[in-house]
This record gives C-alpha cells, sequence and structure tokens, in this order.
C-alpha cells in the first residue's frame, strides 16, 4: 500500500502526562524529533491553555529541520487577525516556510463562558476574520470593517523569509464551515469525519466551493486517531473517556451520523499494524492530502512509539 497522504501527529498526545514534565517545551520538541526519527513528515499543535501552539510550532521547527509543523488548531476568539498573522509570518520565517496555520470557530457555550463574548453570528465572524487575515498574510495589510471584525493597518509590512505564504487550513465538520474553508482559507482539518463522509460530502463539498471561488484546489489535512495495541479493550475505554463529549456538540453530531457510528470512538482504529494499515488506505482513497493522527497516547507509552514508527512507514512507502 502506497498512501497519497502526508502523515503526522498531533502534539501533546497525552495532556495529562505534559505537566509532570520538567519542562513542557522541552518535552514537546523532544517527541517532534521522534517523530522526525520515525519518519513522519509533519507535527501539529494543539491549542488549549497551557502552551502557546504557535510558538511551540515555531520554536520545533527550529530545533527540528526534517519536519513540518502546524496548528490543528488555534481557536480564532479572542485573537485578532493582525496579531495572529504577525505570529503566522514569524513562524513562517523561522521554520523556513514550513509552517501551516490551522484556525477553529470553537464552541459556542464555550467562548462566552470563557471570553465573556457577547453571542454574535459565529460563522460571519469565521468569514470576516479568514477575509483579513487572508489579506494580512497575502499583502500585509489589511482595512477590513465588518459587523464583527475590525482591522486596519497604517501600512503595508512584510517579513522577509516568510515565503511561501503561510497556508490556512479551517476547522471544520459541517456545510458552512466547510464553505468557508473552500472560498476563504486554502483548504480544511475536517474533525471527525470518516472514510464515507469524506467521500460523499466534506471533499466535493470543500472542492465545490473552492471551485466556485476561483481558488486552487484544496488542501484537507484530516484528522483522524489510532493506536498499535494489544490492550483494545483498555484503549477502547480510554477513547471513549476522551471522546464522549464530542458527540453531544450537533457540528460532531452530524457528522458522526453521516457516517453511521455511534460513539466518537468507533472512528479510533485500535488493534494491530494492519489494523492502523487498513485505516491509512481507505482514508488514503477518498482524496485527502494528510492525515493527522491523535489519541496515539490511549495505549502504552511503548504502544505509542510503535505506532509512531509504524505511520512512519507508511508514509514512506
Amino acid at each position: 500500500m502506497s498512501p497519497p497522504v502526508r502523515i503526522g501527529v498531533a502534539l501533546p498526545t497525552d495532556h495529562a502526562r505534559l505537566p509532570g514534565e520538567p519542562n513542557a517545551v522541552d518535552a514537546l520538541i523532544g517527541q517532534v524529533q521522534e517523530l522526525a526519527d520515525a519518519g513522519l513528515t509533519s507535527a501539529w499543535f494543539t491549542q488549549r491553555f497551557d502552551h502557546d501552539a504557535v510558538t511551540v510550532a515555531t520554536l520545533a521547527a527550529r530545533e527540528v529541520p526534517d519536519i513540518e509543523v502546524g496548528t490543528a488548531a488555534v481557536p480564532i476568539y479572542p485573537r485578532h487577525p493582525i496579531a495572529l498573522a504577525m505570529q503566522a509570518r514569524t513562524a513562517q520565517a523561522a521554520s523556513h516556510g514550513r509552517f501551516t496555520l490551522g484556525v477553529a470557530l470553537s464552541i459556542k457555550e464555550f467562548v462566552e463562558r470563557t471570553y465573556g463574548i457577547a453571542p454574535h453570528p459565529r460563522i460571519r465572524h469565521l468569514r470576516e476574520f479568514l477575509d483579513a487575515l487572508g489579506s494580512l498574510l497575502e499583502t500585509g495589510a489589511v482595512d477590513v470593517e465588518g459587523e464583527t471584525v475590525v482591522a486596519r493597518t497604517p501600512f503595508a509590512t512584510t517579513v522577509p523569509g516568510a515565503s511561501p505564504r503561510v497556508p490556512v487550513l479551517v476547522a471544520a465538520a459541517g456545510e458552512l464551515t466547510l464553505r468557508a474553508a473552500g472560498e476563504l482559507a486554502d483548504g480544511a482539518l475536517p474533525i471527525l469525519s470518516g472514510p464515507r463522509t469524506l467521500a460523499g460530502y466534506t471533499v466535493p463539498t470543500l472542492a465545490r466551493y473552492a471551485a466556485a471561488a476561483g481558488r486552487p484546489a484544496p488542501g484537507i489535512a484530516a484528522i483522524v486517531s489510532g493506536v498499535v495495541t494489544a490492550d483494545r479493550a483498555g484503549a477502547r475505554a480510554r477513547a471513549e473517556e476522551s471522546m464522549g463529549f464530542y458527540g453531544t456538540i450537533p457540528a460532531y453530531r452530524a457528522a458522526l451520523d453521516r457516517e453511521g457510528v455511534d460513539h466518537p470512538a468507533d472512528l479510533v482504529a485500535i488493534g494491530d499494524e494492519q489494523a492502523l494499515a487498513d485505516q491509512v488506505a481507505a482514508y488514503a482513497e477518498v482524496g485527502v492530502t494528510e492525515l493527522v493522527y491523535t489519541q496515539t497516547a490511549i495505549g502504552s507509552p511503548e504502544d505509542e512509539r510503535r505506532t509512531w514508527r509504524l505511520l512512519g512507514e507508511l508514509a514512506n512507502r
């Protein structure tokens, strides 16, 4: 099997383990080196409330020159597009062109409770944010006054070395986020979308909107989950515990229903090397350009390294 896709891993793979490290940034960069040594093509960083994903991606790219880096994904709340564009262009220069910016809308109730942001049209905010961000990354300047985003730069700026232009992917599952990704970004990070959903809905929907907007064929870095382990029952239980809440979110619930699965853990490949290889093959056939693996820590630490080694082998066949 020779998958026409790149394969990466999202870090940290275990948020509970990271606080026990003497230095979280050192630990993450060490894992990026392990991924590169295993033959994986990219390392992606998730954003929570501890380390900053863009900053760690930038540092990792400097320390590990043989791997691409990205964010999967940075919530656009409460960021401003000018500030995020500055971070992204700096990361691109520091990485010598190996950085991809993944952004996410985040969950409405979470944003309201965490940041105290009053309800407003969320998709409109995403579109206005992407419009401003795209202008900044393309020209170094922006002049946008929308309903939810105001962004004006006094003059155009450049960051020498920040080339090519930073690609932007949008975490997406439903029609409206896929439309925004196709029309205003470089592609999507589909979440909880299995092979059936990707082939019959996600890939054609994204491609249709991108083509109508006169944009190039979009990149699709699908977020998938799997681990090579003999402890199938234990890994399944841990996957159910960590992923269960996704099934309560309407957009993700719709994606699961399209795929015909009940629980998010049903999308996780758990078993021997063949089980994971079969999963990679299934996704490779549906038109994605990259696979971003999560849940690789639901087995033992040795299971995780075994999983990374296999994914590296599959990426290089």
